[in-house]
């Protein structure tokens, strides 16, 4: 038999994802200080920053969900070792896109694989993004035209809607860049006898 899984995550987006590959699971909140966890890591790398997050997730909800496979993932923004978070207002959502203007910035998504407090797998892949330049006024009509889904990712933009118009290049994979690397955990839950091989 099986362990049944569970996605340590509120995230539609990621819920969407498992469910789009046909994978039958429970999705369930980590009750963490992202924040707070992060304090502690100051001068980490933002990979190290993301897996940390990540393992954190699953191991907080694997609590509650004896010998089920728990899998929790994280995202950071990074340009160099400067790690963004997502903006709180749209004051703060401008003056990122703006600091992104004519750069290339990384997202860093990791998965952590925990079963029973053991981590039993981790991972992170990248996926590098240069956002083309950008006037002002177009941020603030960019902005105006997304109004708070600004907020719910780190860099102010989802690909899948009018946060593409930021960009002039896109190396890395659609599920990185939405939060889940969908083939390395694919390939490992399939390792670990979870889902059909």
């Amino acid at each position: 038999m099986t362990s049944p899984l569970v996605l340590a995550s509120s995230s539609p987006f990621r819920r969407m994802l498992m469910e789009n590959a046909g994978l039958t699971f429970e999705s369930q909140a980590a009750d963490i200080d992202e924040r707070k966890i992060e304090a502690s890591l100051e001068g980490a790398s933002p990979d190290k920053v993301a897996l940390t997050l990540a393992r954190a997730k699953a191991l907080e909800v694997s609590q509650r969900h004896s010998g089920a496979l728990v899998i929790g993932s994280d995202q950071t923004m990074s340009v160099g070792n400067r790690v963004f978070h997502k903006p709180k207002s749209l004051g703060e959502a401008k003056e990122n896109l703006l600091s992104l203007s004519g750069k290339t910035h990384r997202l860093n998504s990791a998965i952590a694989i925990v079963r029973d407090h053991g981590v039993l797998w981790e991972h992170v892949s990248h996926a590098d993004l240069t956002v083309r330049p950008l006037t002002e006024a177009f941020v603030d009509r960019y902005l105006a035209r997304v109004g708070e889904k600004a907020f719910s990712s780190v860099g102010a933009y989802q690909l899948e809607g009018e946060g593409i118009q930021l960009f002039s290049e896109i190396e890395g994979d659609y599920f990185t860049i939405l939060g889940l690397p969908m083939l390395p955990l694919l390939d490992k839950l399939r390792e670990l006898a979870a889902i059909d091989g």
